[in-house]
């Protein structure tokens, strides 16, 4: 999944230092481009494509990329660890964790707006 950034380096810091990514790739395509690839902790999950943005309509999308909508589904599994840890490192998060029938749930934004999820599945019944 793409992500248009206004920055390469401020992306880069909020992903991994914010939300406990890994920084995959950061390979310089020359002209000021580069290959930047984060990864949730733990290998699972997609790739996330840091595309820094060129241009007034990809200028004007960062942190509007799905329209207020929730983009993207955090999974851990262990949301106190997470949570204590990401609000540590300043993440803004927009309301109170909650318990759905889905699991524990609390919509968080990244440094642009972009609003996600983080969750942890309910345990498996027994």
């Amino acid at each position: 999944m793409t992500l248009v950034v206004a920055d390469y380096d401020d992306a880069i810091d909020f992903y991994v230092h914010g939300l406990g990514f890994t920084l995959t790739e950061d390979t310089d395509m020359g002209g000021g481009k580069r290959w930047v690839v984060v990864t949730p902790s733990g290998g699972g999950g997609a790739g996330l494509l840091l595309a820094q943005a060129s241009g007034a309509a990809q200028v004007a999308s960062v942190g509007h990329q799905t329209g207020g909508r929730v983009m993207g589904f955090l999974h851990t599994d262990d949301f106190a660890r997470d949570h204590a840890r990401m609000t540590a490192a300043g993440v803004t998060f927009l309301e109170a964790p909650r318990t759905e029938p889905y699991g524990v749930v609390v919509v968080f934004q990244d440094l642009y707006g972009n609003r996600w999820d983080l969750i942890e599945p309910p345990a498996p019944a027994q």
